[in-house]
C-alpha cells in the first residue's frame, strides 16, 4: 500500500533516479579518468624504457654482462612498478630479473614495431595479474631488445578507489534525496515544477541550474539538496578535468623533452649543440632572444652561445664575472633588476633591456652554466615555463659536457698537429721543409755563417730567427738590415757607424748594426743587393770580425754571427762579376734553400688555416674554415708571391666573409683569373675529377677522414671505398 501512495512512488521514483545518475555519472567518471591514468602509465612506461635501453646501450656494445644484470636489479629495486626486466639479443637471454628464470611464453609474447619504435603489449598472467609488456629496441634493434613489464596493479588499485568513493557519493545523495521527498510531497505545486525543470536543464548539460530553496519544509529541503548535489558535481567535474589538462600538458612536456634530448644528442659539436639548444629554449619560453653560457670544468674556458653563434672566452677575469653572477643566483633562477652579465659575453642586445633572469644548469657533474634572458620592463615572466626551462637545460648537461670536452680534445688534437707541422715559427711538414728544420737544428749552436735562398716570400728572415733562437746567443740581441734599403753611400755607414764630421749630417758618432750585434746574430738581408765598394769592408768583417767605422781610424773587434738571404743565385751574380767571388764563398759556408711554396702544396690548407685563425681572431670573427671551393682555388694557384702572398689573401678574404666560412667570393680576383686559365678541358673524366676532388677535400681537413667524409656530404664507408678505389695515400701524396 506505501508504495502505491504519491509518497511511495515519489521515494522510489528519487531513489531510481538518484541511483542511475549516479551509475552514469561514475561510469563517465571512471572511464574517463581510467583512460588518463592508463594514458600517464603508459607514457611512464615508455619513457622508463627508453631510458633503460639508452644506459643498457653501451653495456650491450662491450658485451658487460654482469654491468647489465647489476643494471636491470637497480632499476627493478628502485621502482616498484616494474615486475620484470630482460634483454633479449639474437634469440638469446642476455641478462633477466626472474628468480626461476625467463617464462618460456614470455619471451615471443611481443617485439618492436621497428628498428627506432617500441610496443606495448597487454599481458595477463596466469596468477591473474596483469601487465604492461614494452618490447624497446637497442641501438634501433642492433644492441637487441629490451624487455619490461609494468605492473598494472596500481592502476587497477586507484579505478577501485575511485568506484568506491563514488558509490558513497551516491549512498550520501542517496539518503539526502530520501529525506527530501518527504517534504517534497508536500509541497507539489509549483516548487515541484520548478524542480522538474531545473531537472530536464540538468539533463541537457547546463550544470549552472539552481532551485530556489526558500523556505524550511521539505521542498526547501529537498531543492536545496538538489543544488548541493549540482554544485558537487559540478565542482568534482572541473577538478577532473583539470587534472586531465595537467596530466596531458606533463605528458606533452615529457614527450617534448625526448625530443630535445634525441635532437641535440645527435649533434656532435658544441658550435652545433648550443645553438641548436638555445633556440629550443627560447621557443618554450616565448623569448626573442637567449644565451647559454658554459664553464668547462678547468674553469679555464667560458662558452657562450646564443641561436647564431658560439664564442669562446679565456680570459680570466671575464670567467670570474660570470661565475660571480652564477653565485648571485644561487644556483636557482634569478631575476636581476639591472644586467648580471654584458656583451660581448652575451650579444650586444642584451645590454638595453634593465633587466635579466639567469636559470642556472643543476647537473651532478663539474660543470657550472646558465640561461641569461634579456628581460624587458613589460616582460610577465611564466614561473612554470622558467621551471621547465631549467628542467631541460639540467637534464642536457651530460650532452653540453661531452659536446665541450670533445671541441677541447679536438682543439688539444689540431695544436698537436700544428706544432708537429712547424718549427720555430714557421709551419710545413713537407718534406723538404723537414730537411730545413733538420739543417736548422744541426746549425744552430755553431758560430758558421749561413747564406739563406729562396724566392721572395718563403719565409727567408724566419729561418735566420729560428737558427738564433735555437743558439746559445738566443739572449742576446738579433739585428735586422735590409741592404737593399739603403743607398751605396749610406750602407755602410749602417753596417760599420760612421765617426762625427766623416760625411755631411754626421753631427755625431753612430755605432753601426755590426757593433749593435755585438754577442748576438746579425741578419743581412738581400746581402746580393751590397755594392762592390762596400763588398770589400763585409768581406773584411767576415773572415776577422773587425772594422773601422766611416771616417775613424780605430779598429773595432766584435763576437757577432752572421746570416745573410738573398732571392738572387749568387753563383750567377759571381759569374756574371756582380758579386765577389771570395765574398761569396765567405757566405755560402751553409747554404740553406727554401723552396717555393708552389712546391710544398701540401703544407697550403695547414698554412691558410693558421692564417684564418689568427686573421679572425684578431678581428672577432667566428669563421671556422674555408668552403671546398675556395680551397680548390687556392690549392691550384701557383703562389708566385709564396707564404707573403698567402697570407696577404687570407687577410684579404678574412676582412670580406661574411658568413662563418671563406667562399669563393672572398678570395682576390688573381685566384679566380687562374681558375679560368688552369679550367679542366672538356676531355677530362668524371673519374679524373672525382679523384682530384677526394684530393682536395683530404688536404683542406688535413687527412681528417670523418670531417673530409662530412666535407663532400658522403658517408665514412663511402668515402673509404672510393680511396680504395682511386688508390689514394697519404703517403703516396705526399
Amino acid at each position: 500500500m506505501y508504495l502505491q501512495s504519491l509518497k511511495g512512488k515519489l521515494i522510489v521514483g528519487v531513489t531510481a533516479l538518484v541511483l542511475v545518475s549516479g551509475v552514469v555519472i561514475s561510469l563517465l567518471v571512471s572511464r574517463q579518468y581510467g583512460q588518463s591514468l592508463l594514458g600517464a602509465l603508459t607514457s611512464q612506461a615508455e619513457n622508463l624504457a627508453h631510458a633503460i635501453a639508452l644506459e643498457a646501450a653501451d653495456k650491450v656494445l662491450i658485451n658487460d654482462v654482469v654491468s647489465l644484470q647489476k643494471m636491470l636489479d637497480h632499476q627493478l629495486r628502485s621502482n616498484p612498478s616494474i615486475a620484470y626486466l630482460f634483454v633479449l639479443r639474437d634469440g638469446r637471454i642476455l641478462a633477466h630479473t626472474f628468480s626461476r628464470g625467463v617464462p618460456a611464453g614470455l619471451i615471443g609474447a611481443n617485439a618492436p614495431a621497428g628498428p627506432g619504435e617500441g610496443r606495448i603489449q597487454k599481458i595477463a598472467a596466469t596468477a591473474g595479474d596483469h601487465y604492461l609488456d614494452i618490447a624497446w629496441p637497442i641501438l634501433e634493434g642492433r644492441g637487441g631488445v629490451l624487455r619490461l613489464g609494468f605492473s598494472e596493479a596500481p592502476f587497477r588499485k586507484q579505478l577501485v578507489e575511485l568506484w568506491l568513493k563514488v558509490i558513497l557519493l551516491i549512498l550520501a545523495i542517496l539518503l539526502v534525496g530520501l529525506v527530501g521527498s518527504l517534504a517534497y510531497v508536500r509541497r507539489i505545486t509549483r516548487p515541484l515544477a520548478e524542480l522538474v525543470n531545473a531537472t530536464e536543464k540538468l539533463d541537457e548539460g547546463a550544470w549552472d541550474v539552481k532551485v530556489d530553496a526558500k523556505g524550511n519544509d521539505e521542498v526547501g529541503a529537498l531543492a536545496a539538496s538538489f543544488n548541493l548535489m549540482v554544485g558537487r558535481i559540478r565542482d568534482f567535474t572541473e577538478r577532473l578535468e583539470k587534472k586531465t589538462r595537467e596530466l596531458e600538458r606533463s605528458h606533452d612536456q615529457q614527450r617534448a623533452f625526448c625530443e630535445l634530448a634525441r635532437e641535440i644528442g645527435e649533434l656532435p659539436t658544441l658550435r652545433e649543440v648550443g645553438p641548436a639548444l638555445v633556440k629550443r629554449l627560447a621557443q618554450i619560453l616565448g623569448c626573442g632572444e637567449t644565451a647559454l653560457l658554459v664553464i668547462n670544468e678547468s674553469r679555464e674556458t667560458l662558452y657562450s652561445m646564443s641561436a647564431a653563434q658560439c664564442r669562446m672566452f679565456v680570459e680570466r677575469d671575464r670567467i670570474e664575472a660570470v661565475m660571480a653572477a652564477l653565485d648571485r643566483a644561487g644556483g636557482g633562477s634569478r631575476l636581476f633588476q639591472e644586467p648580471a652579465i654584458r656583451p660581448p659575453l652575451v650579444p650586444e642586445s642584451f645590454d638595453f633591456p634593465a633587466r635579466q633572469m639567469i636559470i642556472s644548469i643543476l647537473n651532478d657533474f663539474n660543470l657550472k652554466g646558465a640561461l641569461v634572458i634579456p628581460c624587458p620592463a613589460d616582460c610577465v615572466c611564466d614561473l612554470k615555463e622558467i621551471d621547465w626551462a631549467g628542467l631541460v637545460l639540467s637534464q642536457s648537461a651530460g650532452v653540453i659536457r661531452r659536446a665541450m670536452l670533445q671541441q677541447e680534445a679536438a682543439a688539444r688534437f689540431q695544436n698537436q698537429v700544428e706544432e708537429n707541422t712547424g718549427f720555430g715559427g714557421m709551419i710545413g711538414k713537407d718534406p723538404k721543409m723537414q730537411l730545413v728544420y733538420r739543417l736548422i737544428a744541426d746549425i744552430a749552436n755553431t758560430d758558421t755563417t749561413a747564406l739563406i735562398q729562396g724566392e721572395s716570400g718563403t719565409g727567408k728572415e724566419l729561418v735566420a730567427r729560428a737558427i738564433h733562437l735555437e743558439s746559445y746567443r738566443r739572449k742576446e740581441k738579433f739585428v735586422v738590415i735590409n741592404c737593399s734599403a739603403y743607398p751605396d753611400t749610406l750602407l755602410e755607414s749602417e753596417l760599420f757607424g760612421h765617426e762625427r764630421g766623416a760625411f755631411t749630417g754626421a753631427i755625431r758618432r753612430r755605432a753601426g748594426r755590426f757593433e749593435l750585434a755585438d754577442g748576438g746574430t746579425i741578419f743581412l738581408d738581400e746581402v746580393g743587393e751590397i755594392p762592390p765598394q762596400a763588398q770589400v769592408k763585409l768581406l773584411r768583417a767576415l773572415q776577422t770580425r773587425q772594422f773601422e767605422r766611416v771616417g775613424g781610424s780605430a779598429t773595432l773587434t766584435v763576437d757577432v754571427r752572421v746570416i745573410a738571404a738573398t732571392n738572387k743565385l749568387l753563383a750567377h751574380e759571381v759569374e756574371k762579376g756582380k758579386f765577389r767571388e771570395d765574398l761569396f764563398y765567405r757566405l755560402n759556408v751553409i747554404p740553406i734553400h727554401l723552396p717555393p711554396l708552389r712546391e710544398r702544396r701540401n703544407d697550403i690548407p695547414t698554412l691558410a688555416n693558421h692564417f684564418l685563425r689568427r686573421f679572425a681572431g684578431q678581428r672577432g670573427k667566428d669563421i671556422h674554415g674555408f668552403s671546398l671551393e675556395a680551397m680548390r682555388l687556392i690549392l691550384e694557384y701557383d703562389w708566385p708571391g709564396n707564404v707573403r702572398e698567402l697570407e696577404n689573401t687570407v687577410e684579404h678574404a678574412v676582412v670580406l666573409a661574411k658568413r662563418n666560412e671563406v667562399d669563393t667570393q672572398d678570395l682576390p680576383h688573381a685566384l679566380h683569373k687562374n681558375a679560368k686559365r688552369n679550367a679542366l678541358p672538356q676531355t677530362t673524366s668524371i673519374r679524373q675529377n672525382e679523384k682530384a676532388l677526394l684530393q682536395q677535400a683530404l688536404a683542406q681537413c688535413g687527412w681528417n677522414k670523418a670531417e673530409a667524409a662530412r666535407l663532400l656530404g658522403i658517408g665514412r664507408s663511402t668515402l673509404y671505398a672510393k680511396l680504395r678505389k682511386y688508390q689514394l695515400d697519404r703517403r703516396m701524396i705526399q
